[in-house]
Parts: C-alpha cells; structure tokens; sequence
C-alpha cells in the first residue's frame, strides 16, 4: 500500500505545475474578491481530479499488467486509491478552509459559522463526487469514463430538478426556500446526516470498484 502511495505521488508531482498555477488563482480570487466559497470548491474539485487522473495513468500503455504481476492485490489497488482520494482530497479542503477563514475573519465579509457549514457542504459533495466517478473511471477508463461520467450527473441534476418543482407543484413546498430558513442548528445536522451518506456511498462505491477491478483482465 505505501508502495502504491508513493507512486501516485510521484505521478501527482508530473503535473505539479498545473497544481501550483491553480493554487495561485485561488489564492489570488480568495485575496482579491470577498467569495471564499467558489475558490475552496473548485479547489477541492481539483484535487478530486487529480486523483482519478492516476487511474488513467497507471491504465496508460497497459500500466496495469505490469502493475499487478507486483506482490499487490487488486483489492489493495482500489482501496489505495480511495485512500488516496480521502487523503489528498482532504489536504486541499483543509487548506482552503483555512485560508478562507482567515481572509473572512480580516475583511468580515462572511459569518464565520455559514462559511464553516459550506465547506462542510463542499467537503460531503467532493466525497459523493468521489464514490461516482472512481467507478466509471475502473469500468470505462479515461474518454468513455468522462462521457458516462457526464451521462450520469447529467441524469442526476435533472431527478434533483423533478424533485424540486414536484414538491412545488404537488405539493406547494418550496424546497430551496425550506433549505434556507434552516436555523444553523438545524443546517449544522443535515450536513452531518449528508456527510454520513457521503461515507456510505464510498464504501458502497468501493465494493463496486472491486468487483470490477477482479473481472478485468489484462
């Protein structure tokens, strides 16, 4: 496993440059613009990136047949990767938050407990984001992966958007307008019970990876 740790790390560092351009524009949009919000999720989104781009690299010339003729198990290879996802993932939202509590506390712009719950928000979206797409990128790889990806978020907001104006019309709740005049309390308690899902969904999504991981072959 650390084996495998290094490696993708070694493969994150190709890019470095990309990731420390991106690191600039955020920094630069939280500094010089009162939203911290927008940066810290396309931050944390970067980074999710990153880790699915491993995937394709180690899939890349037939990386994977060589790969598995090494004493690891192709159950160790998918949870590596989620590991590494959580871990990394993680790293840039701590970051972010951090920087952006910061900037917020100096120019007042924001409450401090409503940036606190959407980072919350942002980090149980980047793990969901996370449990879908590591499954399309094993099962499709690089291209078809990012199409059926596309596909399925695609298919996603449209439930999301009939769910919404179906309460509206059916049953006269206005659902985003509901979501707002949460007290903090309450908003503090949906994101915990999200953030629950979010695990589950990965675990879920891991035993998915791993079952096809061992039908491939190579």
């Amino acid at each position: 496993m650390k084996g495998l740790f290094v490696k993708d790390c070694k493969l994150m560092m190709l890019q470095k440059n990309f990731l420390l351009l991106i690191l600039t524009i955020v920094i630069g949009m939280m500094v010089f613009t009162d939203d911290v919000l927008f940066p810290l999720g396309f931050l944390s989104f970067i980074a999710l990136l990153f880790t699915v781009s491993t995937i394709s690299y180690d899939d890349f010339n037939n990386g994977n047949a060589f790969l598995f003729t090494l004493p690891i198990t192709r159950k160790n290879y998918v949870v590596e990767k989620y590991m590494l996802g959580l871990l990394f993932g993680c790293i840039t939202w701590i970051f972010a938050t951090i920087l952006g509590l910061i900037l917020t506390l100096l120019k007042d712009s924001l409450p401090v407990v409503d940036l606190v719950q959407s980072a919350f928000f942002i980090l149980t979206m980047m793990i969901m984001l996370q449990a879908i797409m590591i499954p399309f990128q094993f099962k499709f790889g690089g291209d078809k992966g990012r199409i059926a990806m596309i596909a399925t978020f695609g298919a996603l907001a449209v439930i999301l958007l009939a769910i919404v104006k179906g309460s509206s019309i059916l049953f006269h709740i206005d659902l985003l307008r509901l979501l707002a005049s949460l007290p903090s309390i309450g908003k503090g308690v949906l994101i915990l019970i999200m953030l629950f899902i979010a695990l589950l969904m990965t675990l879920f999504s891991m035993k998915i990876s791993c079952n096809i991981m061992n039908k491939k072959e190579y």
